[in-house]
């Protein structure tokens, strides 16, 4: 965000209630809703969609995070200042990548913070909430992973349920992805039958941004490809038969579009409940921006052909129709 808006925009964020956007269009639009976001993790909870997002800004400037809720993918609700850096101690500043889930009636939003490097206090941490807007609480009180395992830096962490109820933590940066099984209480982590905690399941291309989910009893793991502040920022994927793979790099699924947006990536996938409708939302940057940080968040469908390949996304400016939940 430039300086000259960031005072206003810290002022806004302060607002103690949601603020609802109106709108009588059939469409989303891209970007979804104004504001520089990024890294878009969607979730649905309550009949409701909801997207949580990092607040796109200068590190030192990424202290906080909002998220946005909609009945529709059509109009959505800002819900403000759902955490930040006075909430979590330890976090100093660039609080990004949010991964929320619910479990148990209680809800837990994990996140990175400090872009922590070795011999720095940072890491993966994670806060918790009573309802999915917040206010979220930090959990332990430091970070869940704060060391680099297997040279994965401890940053854009997605978590993963897998068929019978066991929840894994995806992440990583500097072109490494480690898995680990969670404890029941998502304190910390369960050693697997060798004995680590943490298993490297880097695929070719690998740059950051994980995502995983199950469709037809496959495994479809994405991730981010390129420089993040580039127009070669991208998403990529893999499918095996279990959440370890091994992945092989099937090939690009989202990119820029020259006419449209650059930088198209670090994205989340949503599937309607029950249906085997898919969307996929990710951030991507204005042809008119340079700024890294000026990116928003956009959603477009995502559709698979006769053999369960991901087909090409076509990112737009239109978005998609309205679909609320039955």
């Amino acid at each position: 965000m430039l300086v000259r808006f960031f005072s206003f925009c810290l002022f806004v964020s302060f607002l103690p209630s949601a603020n609802a956007q109106t709108s009588t269009k059939s469409a989303s639009g891209n970007p979804v809703f104004p504001g520089w976001y990024a890294d878009p993790e969607v979730a649905v909870f309550n009949k409701q969609y909801w997207i949580y997002p990092t607040y796109s800004a200068k590190f030192n400037e990424q202290v906080y995070m909002d998220t946005f809720s909609s009945r529709d993918l059509v109009t959505w609700t800002k819900h403000n200042r759902i955490i930040d850096t006075t909430a979590v101690k330890w976090a100093k500043r660039a609080m990004w990548a949010p991964a929320v889930i619910e479990k148990d009636g209680k809800y837990f939003l994990f996140f990175g913070a400090n872009d922590v490097h070795e011999g720095e206090i940072g890491g993966i941490g994670v806060a918790v909430a009573d309802k999915p807007d917040g206010p979220f609480r930090d959990y332990l009180g430091k970070p869940l992973i704060g060391q680099i395992h297997n040279g994965a830096q401890p940053i854009d962490q997605f978590v993963f349920q897998d068929k019978d109820g066991q929840y894994y933590m995806i992440y990583g940066g500097w072109r490494h992805c480690n898995i680990a099984k969670l404890n029941a209480d998502f304190r910390g982590f369960t050693p697997f039958a060798d004995g680590k905690t943490f298993h490297e399941m880097t695929p070719k291309g690998y740059v950051e941004g994980p995502f995983m989910f199950v469709r037809k009893g496959k495994y479809y793991f994405m991730w981010s490809e390129g420089g993040w502040t580039g127009p070669d920022y991208s998403v990529a994927y893999g499918v095996a038969d279990s959440p370890f793979g091994p992945f092989e790099r099937v090939g690009k699924i989202l990119q820029q579009d020259p006419k449209v947006a650059t930088g198209a990536g670090h994205h989340s996938v949503l599937q309607i409940p029950g249906t085997d409708e898919w969307y996929i939302i990710y951030h991507r940057r204005p042809l008119t921006e340079t700024d890294g940080n000026h990116r928003e968040t956009c959603i477009d469908r995502m559709e698979f052909d006769e053999k369960g390949a991901i087909k090409p996304v076509r990112i737009t400016v239109e978005g998609v129709k309205a679909r609320p939940i039955k």
